[in-house]
Parts: structure tokens; C-alpha cells; sequence
């Protein structure tokens, strides 16, 4: 399988932020490191932003989550979206993953939301788990 390209939902990154254990971690510190690549645009880093500092139970810093998105955006391939599709699924930010997805020509949305990204499979886009993506790329 060719090295594919991903679009991270929020939960994703959130809960590698959440916990140094589980598959969603392992994910986002692969980022960049050539196993895989991610496929950004703005509205969704200033999503990524906007969930993580909301994590007030987490004691993450803003500066943190300001090195981990800068990160992200350094080793990220960066896409505008200049079209739309909604409403394609229930929930406006899910359309704008899906929107992101297909306009880089993704392989894959990695989220532990499936049901969330129902019908994404007509635009050509499959849906893993963070877990999934991990055996994908040899990495399990």
C-alpha cells in the first residue's frame, strides 16, 4: 500500500491529548514520520484548536497545544476546500472533515466516530479508526 494520505478527525487528536496508551496517541506522534500523511486546512486546525483548549480537565497549556498545531501544520500537507456538500452528514463540523477528506484526495478519515461519516464511501473516502490505520501501515 502506497504511504496514504488522512484527515484526523478532532476526537482523534483530542484523545491523543487525553492519554499516552491507546491507538489514537500512537497516531498523532507518527505524524511526519513518513508512515503516513495528514491533509489540513484552516477551519480545521482552528478545530483542532478550539477542542483542545477546551479540554479544561487536561492540563495542557495554550502554548502546548500551540507547538503540537504548529507541528502539525509544518508536516501536514495543507488544502483549501473551495467547495461544499452540505449538508452531506448530521453534523456541520463532520461535513467539513469530509469536505477536507475529498478535496486532498484522501484515503482515509481516521476517527471512533463510523457512524458519524456514514455515505463518505460515495465520495471515495474510507473511514478506520485510529487503530485500523495503524495496521494499515504496518505499525501494529
Amino acid at each position: 500500500m502506497n504511504r496514504p494520505l488522512v484527515v484526523l478527525d478532532t476526537n482523534v487528536v483530542v484523545s491523543a491529548f487525553r492519554s499516552r496508551r491507546g491507538a489514537s496517541f500512537r497516531v498523532v506522534a507518527a505524524v511526519g514520520s513518513g508512515v503516513f500523511d495528514i491533509a489540513l486546512s484552516v477551519p480545521m486546525v482552528l478545530e483542532y484548536e478550539a477542542a483542545l483548549l477546551a479540554q479544561q480537565l487536561l492540563e495542557i497549556s495554550e502554548a502546548d497545544v500551540n507547538t503540537a498545531l504548529d507541528y502539525l501544520c509544518t508536516v501536514g500537507h495543507q488544502h483549501e476546500v473551495f467547495f461544499l456538500w452540505r449538508p452531506t452528514l448530521r453534523d456541520p463540523n463532520d461535513d467539513m472533515v469530509l469536505e477536507l477528506a475529498v478535496a486532498a484526495g484522501c484515503t482515509a478519515i481516521v476517527t471512533y466516530n463510523r457512524r458519524d461519516f456514514r455515505g463518505a464511501d460515495r465520495f471515495g473516502v474510507k473511514v478506520w479508526t485510529p487503530s485500523e490505520l495503524l495496521k494499515k501501515v504496518g505499525m501494529v
